[in-house]
């Protein structure tokens, strides 16, 4: 017998402070992604690649052992130093299917950076998930982006 999940809209916004000036974030986030993904994010093992080809068309993608990869997300538009916005699929492995509609904004602060995070979905997910998709963002670039770029060298 056939399953029928009912599909839902939702939405959220999440905002991680940055102690970096916006070109200096831009750069991290866009050229230094592996260097700052957690690893608990790596889907396909610790010793995994993540890269973003910050281009229309460009992939949030993930490379793994053997030939395994995985792609986040696809870049949907790209205004340079400033924001992107992907667009994902998750998976009914992961909890879907779902489609996320990231908005990564990075908007000057008088101490550095905010990275303004906006996500709207559209498929079968459920209170939990969605609160689970917002915490793990907010772990990734908080713990993960926030903290590197504090630690990196500044030039």
């Amino acid at each position: 017998m056939a399953q029928h999940d009912s599909a839902t809209v939702a939405s959220y916004e999440l905002e991680v402070p940055v102690q970096a000036q916006r070109d200096v974030v831009w750069d991290a986030l866009t050229s230094s992604t592996n260097e700052w993904w957690l690893p608990d994010f790596r889907i396909l093992g610790p010793d995994s690649t993540v890269n973003l080809d910050p281009v229309p068309g460009g992939l949030l993608a993930e490379h793994g052992a053997e030939g395994a990869a995985l792609v986040w997300y696809s870049v949907q538009m790209v205004v340079p130093g400033k924001s992107l916005n992907l667009v994902g699929h998750i998976a009914p492995a992961w909890g879907g299917p779902a489609l996320s509609m990231l908005q990564l904004k990075l908007e000057p602060t008088d101490d550095g950076t905010v990275l303004k995070i906006s996500d709207a979905l559209v498929g079968v997910m459920s209170e939990t998930q969605l609160a689970s998709l917002q915490s793990g963002w907010k772990q990734l670039f908080g713990e993960g982006l926030a903290a590197w770029v504090a630690r990196a060298p500044q030039s």
